[in-house]
């Protein structure tokens, strides 16, 4: 038990369901203001993050910002809240074609696991609460004024990557090392994470509200 930590904030990049080992998952401890970055310890899998989740949640609460839809417009296409970020973000110079519709043939399959999971983590029967909150990543670092180009490039390109996690040290995330610059999934998770974190603490840059029972998660950056 650690009784002094405030809660552990779970960042994840989600994959689709065939391909969970492409996921990315950054783990931080919340304390005060900062949050510092712990081990993972899970494979990307369903069941991987449902267990870490539910451990952590017997010592804290957890927050976990994931990336993927966790809802979808009945009769397909952009819902909502997908139009009013894209309006956002073209405002502050990312491209509006980053926030894909979650029936979009190359989403489906994340907005699928992204239900399903959202579903499986709120309902851990533990100590203390998961809550669970939809992330856009690059719109969380742009909102933040975070590297345009940088944000723009780290999806391909490895300086890129490595500015962005230079970046969020500098923001006050500890335990980030800016050479580990392999995987952009990786990177999405940090930022996924930070928009939890200022999520749960009533500060987002953007929020569109939960509206149940069709879209029950917030979505927030």
């Amino acid at each position: 038990m650690h009784p002094s930590r405030e809660r552990y904030l779970l960042g994840i990049d989600l994959a689709g369901p065939a391909a969970p080992q492409r996921t990315g998952v950054a783990l931080f401890a919340a304390e005060g203001e900062g949050m510092r970055r712990l081990p993972a310890g899970c494979d990307g899998s369903d069941e991987g993050l449902r267990v870490r989740v539910a451990e952590r949640a017997e010592e804290a609460p957890v927050v976990v910002g994931i990336d993927a839809p966790l809802s979808y417009q009945p009769g397909g296409g952009q819902r909502e809240a997908d139009a009013e970020l894209r309006r956002v973000i073209q405002a502050c110079g990312m491209h509006p074609g980053s926030v894909i519709p979650p029936t979009a043939p190359r989403m489906v399959y994340v907005t699928l696991r992204g239900v399903a999971l959202a579903h499986a983590l709120t309902t851990i029967d533990a100590a203390h609460p998961v809550r669970v909150v939809e992330v856009h990543p690059g719109a969380t670092l742009c909102l933040r004024g975070a590297p345009l180009a940088a944000i723009r490039a780290f999806a391909t390109e490895t300086a890129a990557r490595a500015e962005l996690l230079q970046w969020l040290t500098e923001y006050g995330i500890d335990g980030l090392d800016p050479t580990a610059t392999e995987s952009d999934h990786d990177v999405a998770a940090c930022a996924a994470a930070l928009g939890a974190r200022d999520w749960f603490a009533g500060r987002p840059r953007w929020l569109h509200p939960a509206r149940p029972p069709w879209h029950p998660f917030d979505f927030a950056c």
